[in-house]
């Protein structure tokens, strides 16, 4: 069975940093985009970044471009989102989710529907 594995939430003040990790284990691919979600209470889970495949194409929410960096290291299956200049407004659950591909590929899927995988989700927290 497939596990995606959050980790490095926390609580931190505005304009501090955190560095989210996601651990792939037993995915039933090789290859796989990965992107990140986040979730605040009483909203929708909301799209915040994703990178493909082949690790070179990446897109993000206008809310956090510039501010957050996605990054991968396929060879240890782990997936990484560097958030800075963290805010309030960031507050969330954050998941990653995989969605696997047949190839090396620049696909960089931004639909949570796109995902056929997902981790348990990671609590952060920015205190104004």
């Amino acid at each position: 069975q497939a596990q995606l594995e959050t980790s490095g939430g926390g609580l931190v003040q505005t304009g501090d940093s955190l560095r989210l990790t996601c651990t792939v284990s037993r995915l039933p691919y090789i290859y796989y985009a990965l992107g990140w979600f986040r979730q605040a209470p009483g909203k929708e889970r909301e799209f915040v970044a994703t990178i493909s495949s082949s690790g070179d194409v990446t897109e993000y929410a206008d809310s956090v471009k510039g501010r957050f960096t996605i990054s991968r290291d396929s060879a240890k299956n782990t997936g990484n989102l560097q958030m800075d200049s963290l805010k309030p407004e960031d507050t969330a659950v954050y998941f990653c989710a995989a969605r696997g591909t047949n190839d090396y590929s620049h696909y960089i899927p931004r639909s949570a529907n796109d995902y056929y995988y997902w981790g348990q989700g990671t609590q952060v927290t920015v205190a104004s």
